[in-house]
Formats: C-alpha cells, structure tokens, sequence
C-alpha cells in the first residue's frame, strides 16, 4: 500500500521519502508488560506494509537497569526474522544516542567524541547488522559541550560510514542554526501536538521551516491525552512514566481533557477519531512534519495510517486552530527535574 510521503535528509542529493505518518517504537518496549515479538513483530509489518516506513528507536527504550537496550534487540531479532525490510531502502531507521550509560542507568546527554563514538557502536553493533540505523539522533542537547564540536564528531563518524544522517531532539532555535552550520541537519524531533504548541512560540518551527530541516513530531497525541482512552489517571498502568509528568496529575489531567472534548467535537463531524483528527490537523501546518505516533496494537496503527485519508478544509483548519489556540492546559510537558535537558 502506498500512502503520501514526505522527505527526510537534506537536499538536494540527500533527501529521502519516507511515509508522512512514521512509527515510534519506544511504546513496545520501555513498559514494565513488554510486547511479545509476535505481537511487536505484527505491529511494525503493519506500519511498513502499510506505507509508515520510517521508524523512530532509541538506545535506551527500555526499563533500566536490565532492559535499558530492549528497543535495539527488539529490532536485531525483527530485521533478522524479516530481512527483505532491511533491503534497498525500504525501512528509514531514526536511533536516538548521546546519552551516557553506565550500569545500565541512564547519566545524562554525553556529547562528547567518546561518548558520541560508544553510543553510535553500541547501536550499530545490537542492532546485529542486517539493518544499520540511517539517521543518529541526539537525544538531548550536552550543555557541557559545544554544539559545534558535537556536530564535527558525528560529521567524523557520517565519514567512517557509521550512519549516513544526523538529527537532533529537544532542542532550542539558536541551537539548531549552529549546529546546520557545521552539517546539515536532517531531522529535529521535538514534542508537537495540539496540546504542546512550544514550537510555535520559541522559533524552533520558523527556523525549521526557513532552513527546511524536517520536524519528526514526537508524542503527537499528547501521550495518550488527546486519543480518548485515558479518561482519568486510573486509565494510566502502574509504572507509567505519564504518572510523573505534570500534565497527568490527577487536577491537572481532569482539566486538560477539555481539549480533547473540543477535538472530538469537530472529528465526530469529520466521521474520524480525535487521533486522526490531530495527525491530519499536525499534517496540514507544514509539508515538514512527520508524525511518529506510537502504538503497540496493530489497531492503533492503522488508525494513525488512516489519518492520512481525513482531508481538512480551511474552516476544519480554523476551527482546530481556534480550539488549540483558546486551550489552557496546565502542567509542563515533563517534570521538573526531566525539564532542565528540554530545549537545549
């Protein structure tokens, strides 16, 4: 099946198409109930059969200390049950690294060139090499550390063939314009969703959009808020991060859901789900953006594809602008002590 593609790289020699919709895979595995291979297995065939060939991973996408790197074997056991994925381009692998690890517990962002080189091994070397990963991903900007030495290391080890593209998560518009000077950049990922419109405000999309660097949208249904299954903190598993960020708490989430009571609203006229509603809505701000919702039912991931068959026209655009612009959602996208690494 073939679905709308956008472009991830940097041009003009450098650019790929990948589905517009993507697939984030941290759900799979960072979860004290981890999926079983089969069911993992069935949900990424049906995102890559289904046209959604761009898949987001990370080093660390797993419960620490004994499955801090289940993400990656998740994916060596995957490319190696289903080789024809790893073939001729057709699966865009986005791994996010940098980030120290000791013991299995994560330190902090660690961007130096020995950091940098044992994060990028250790992810090429447990994903087994059936599939290297195509796009090195900074988790978390290193504040100790130039942006510009960070990105002369991973422009060294683009050249050593280690990766072929270098992206950059969580980071500030002065950043970003630093950081393309040395290489370009071919994605930044940054949380987007009606409920987190940080990027609008702080530069990062007009930077974005005036350098044409692609925005990878994380966590673009506001993790969970904005689906209509969580209807109360009773709704979110025992050992869920969600239950130490902000915005779940349990004052704040009861408000907080009246934006997704406004968003289904409008989808029920649409005959489509808020989830869908959203992912068409993110779609439409720039032919930039790549959703990466994540979901570890087969369900949830043909819901996220179907977006792409709602068409909003200009008064479903406005009035989805007016209800996200008029939303007062309280708590911040994390937690205090998580919020000092956000927007480096």
């Amino acid at each position: 099946m073939s679905i709308p593609t956008r472009q991830i790289g940097y041009g003009p020699d450098h650019l790929v198409n990948v589905g517009a919709v993507g697939y984030g895979l941290m759900g799979l595995t960072w979860r004290s109930d981890e999926k079983s291979d089969p069911e993992a297995f069935e949900a990424i065939l049906t995102s890559l059969k289904n046209g959604g060939n761009f898949l987001n991973a990370g080093e660390f996408y797993g419960l620490a200390p004994k499955r801090t790197y289940a993400n990656l074997e998740l994916l060596n056991r995957f490319f190696n049950q289903y080789p024809e994925w790893s073939e001729n381009g057709k699966c865009f692998l986005s791994v996010k690294g940098g980030i120290e690890i000791k013991d299995g517990h994560m330190m902090g962002p660690d961007g130096s060139e020995e950091g940098l080189r044992k994060s990028v091994d250790s992810i090429n070397n447990k994903l087994g090499g059936k599939k290297k990963m195509d796009l090195f991903e900074m988790a978390r900007v290193d504040k100790k550390i130039e942006i510009e030495e960070t990105m002369k290391t991973l422009k060294k080890l683009i050249d050593e063939g280690k990766f072929q593209h270098i992206g950059l998560s969580e980071v500030s518009a002065r950043t970003i314009e630093r950081a393309h000077a040395i290489h370009p950049i071919s994605a930044v990922e940054v949380e987007y969703s009606p409920s987190s419109l940080d990027i609008e405000k702080n530069k990062v999309l007009a930077t974005c959009k005036r350098l044409r660097i692609p925005i990878v949208a994380y966590s673009p249904l506001g993790r969970g808020l904005l689906t209509g299954k969580v209807k109360s903190i009773a709704d979110i598993p025992e050992g869920d991060h969600r239950h130490h960020f902000d915005r779940f708490q349990p004052n704040n989430l009861s408000h907080n859901l009246k934006l997704l009571e406004q968003i289904k609203s409008i989808a029920d006229k649409k005959s489509c789900t808020p989830a869908q509603l959203c992912l068409s809505w993110l779609l439409a701000q720039s032919d930039l953006i790549i959703p990466i919702p994540g979901s570890s039912r087969v369900e949830g991931v043909k819901e996220a594809l179907n977006s792409l068959n709602v068409k909003l026209n200009e008064n479903d655009l406005n009035q989805m602008r007016k209800v996200v612009d008029e939303a007062d959602i309280k708590g911040g996208r994390y937690n205090e002590q998580l919020a000092v690494h956000l927007e480096g």
